[in-house]
């Protein structure tokens, strides 16, 4: 089990978290303002249909809308929240959007983190900087041994390459500006294909399945066979967290590239994903079109996560099938007439409760 967070640290710390009203940007958010930090956030406005909004988290934190890809923009929040924590999540996250909107990734994913890089060279009360990439960052070689941290990065799609070269940009940044003895200190984090309550986000499996179910319709798979690294987003934010706290106590073997990501025999296929949520929610059985379902997608990528459980402690705390219990509860009880920011929160204590009963 992973070590718990310390409280200690994070009260009245001042963090900046770019991409806050995205689906892990919300999670991570409440997270921090449950601990006491002060939240400020910089993001494109949230979707209609999001977890910020059904959350209301701009209610609990100093919220700014505001586009990476301008560097004055980015300049002026970290100016303005003087961060002593920078979480850079903020992205064009989707594969198969960066095919039809390639310029769009490229500048968001590649040209916005430096951005955000170069705005925390100017950062006086900067301690740390946290910048999530992809497990899709490694160059994919279809093979069936998961990826380390030295491995190449790579990526045959226009995201997967865009979190490649972030990783590279992270990388330069890292050793040209913030190495010095008393310079803040920089890490990247590669997580798999996280999922939970509240992601509505096109294109993607989990809120496909929960928009049919909710609508008492048949899921369309696209690629049964596909394996991917699932974890529930608390997993791979809880790591984000220790690498920070790491990091602010001056641990410079911190600042690298790390994966989290879930437990070996939780990776696995898109088919079994699908079979566990329509079984849980009683509701029809998935569908798989057959014949060709679009542009290229990785057919299997796993993470090998053994720096962060030797060197952190980490360890995850929700198998996949518990994970996949709370997203469908999470959209049930919302669906039902819940609160979705009290829904949140209650999965929040129960995952951090997991820590003090190890």
């Amino acid at each position: 089990m992973a070590p718990a967070h310390d409280p200690a640290f994070w009260a009245g710390r001042r963090v900046l978290l770019t991409g806050h009203t995205g689906f892990k940007g919300s999670w991570l958010a409440l997270w921090l303002h449950e601990m006491g930090a002060k939240v400020s956030g910089l993001s494109l406005p949230a979707e209609p249909v999001s977890l910020f909004r059904q959350a209301r988290i701009a209610e609990l934190i100093e919220h700014r809308e505001g586009d990476i890809r301008d560097v004055d923009t980015v300049r002026e929040a970290v100016r303005a929240a003087d961060p002593e924590i920078v979480f850079h999540l903020a992205a064009q996250p989707l594969v198969r959007l960066s095919y039809e909107m390639p310029v769009e990734t490229f500048a968001t994913n590649v040209q916005g983190t430096v951005h955000v890089l170069d705005a925390c060279r100017n950062a006086p009360s900067l301690r740390a900087v946290v910048c999530v990439t992809s497990d899709k960052a490694y160059e994919n070689r279809e093979w069936v041994w998961p990826y380390r941290e030295s491995d190449p990065m790579g990526g045959h799609d226009p995201y997967s390459a865009s979190k490649g070269a972030a990783e590279l940009i992270i990388a330069a940044y890292r050793n040209s500006f913030f190495s010095g003895e008393a310079s803040p200190l920089v890490a990247s984090v590669r997580a798999g294909n996280v999922i939970g309550g509240g992601d509505w986000a096109a294109d993607r499996l989990i809120p496909d399945i929960v928009r049919a179910l909710i609508a008492g319709e048949s899921p369309i798979v696209r690629n049964p066979k596909a394996i991917r690294p699932w974890q529930h987003v608390l997993e791979a934010l809880g790591g984000y967290m220790l690498i920070v706290e790491a990091l602010a106590r001056g641990e410079r073997r911190v600042a690298a590239g790390w994966n989290f990501g879930p437990a070996d025999d939780d990776t696995q296929p898109v088919s079994w994903i699908a079979d566990h949520m329509t079984k849980r929610w009683g509701g029809p059985d998935w569908i798989h079109p057959g014949g060709s379902t679009g542009p290229h997608e990785a057919n299997v990528l796993r993470l090998d996560c053994a720096m962060a459980r030797t060197q952190l402690g980490w360890r995850p705390n929700w198998r996949l099938e518990e994970a996949l219990s709370r997203i469908v509860g999470w959209h049930k009880d919302v669906a039902g007439g819940a609160d979705a920011r009290d829904v949140t929160l209650r999965q929040l204590a129960d995952y951090r409760a997991g820590f003090l009963q190890a």
